[in-house]
């Protein structure tokens, strides 16, 4: 299959899936940090977790930085069509680089316009966030404010609610002193993350995009991951959420180095 064709047929599948991928409780779940172009990564992730009793859950960022940009994206891409229920593609802020475009962007930038636009068309279409009703949620940057998990399947490409999604970040503060950052870098607080994650029904936080944040936030209830040697801070980690009722702490959740 040659890579547009691997795109258009990436295309369909997200598109059917939708913006908001629900996990089954009785399931082994593994979640996936930034892998940013390391393709030996994720082909450790694939090797050692993908197996029928799992899901693995990738958190976005999958290309620039890293050495194997377009290797890494097409041994997902690959992988997905050929275990669609076993694995979930979440879109990260390096994915929405055709809604708002940034720099350094090695991958996007050494593209020409028609790949661009081809590469962009199918990573427009990845689902925002991934939901366990065990009370968990799982996406790339930090809590939209919505009325309801549910609605994260209408949220557009673009919205505030995309931004928060795939550009936001935490800090350990209240809100008066976390607050601000641009416009598609958006920076929460203790505040907003209590009270969106009451509203949304949500005890527990996984995410990725932020290598400057502490693993483990606001009472343990927030876990931030990285499975990529690019920020080269520490070991590649995957977390593992074994099957069971609700999870209420990050410290139920088992991490794993690769």
């Amino acid at each position: 299959m040659i890579f547009r064709n691997l795109l258009q047929a990436a295309a369909d599948l997200f598109r059917a899936e939708g913006r908001l991928v629900e996990l089954p409780s009785e399931r082994e779940v593994v979640f996936v940090g930034d892998t940013h172009g390391d393709r030996e990564a994720t082909e450790a992730v694939l090797s050692r977790f993908l197996s029928p009793e799992r899901i693995l859950v990738f958190l976005g960022d999958y290309v620039d930085r890293g050495p194997e940009s377009e290797g890494n994206l097409r041994l997902l891409l690959e992988a997905k069509l050929r275990f669609p229920r076993r694995i979930a593609l979440l879109m990260g802020n390096h994915e929405g680089y055709p809604v708002v475009s940034f720099s350094p962007a090695d991958f996007w930038e050494g593209l020409l316009p028609a790949e661009r636009e081809a590469v962009g068309a199918t990573l427009s279409h990845l689902p925002f966030a991934a939901f366990s009703r065990r009370g968990l949620l799982a996406l790339h940057g930090a809590l939209p404010d919505l009325p309801s998990v549910e609605a994260i399947r209408g949220v557009p490409l673009g919205s505030a609610a995309w931004r928060a999604v795939t550009w936001g970040d935490y800090i350990d503060l209240p809100d008066a002193l976390a607050t601000g950052g641009s416009c598609t870098r958006p920076t929460y607080g203790q505040d907003s993350f209590a009270s969106l994650s009451r509203r949304l029904g949500v005890h527990l936080l996984v995410r990725s995009h932020q290598p400057s944040a502490p693993t483990y936030l606001f009472g343990d209830r927030c876990l931030t991951l990285f499975t990529s040697k690019a920020y080269g801070s520490g070991e590649p980690r995957v977390a593992l959420l074994r099957p069971g009722g609700e999870v209420h702490s990050a410290r139920e959740i088992e991490l794993v180095k690769l």
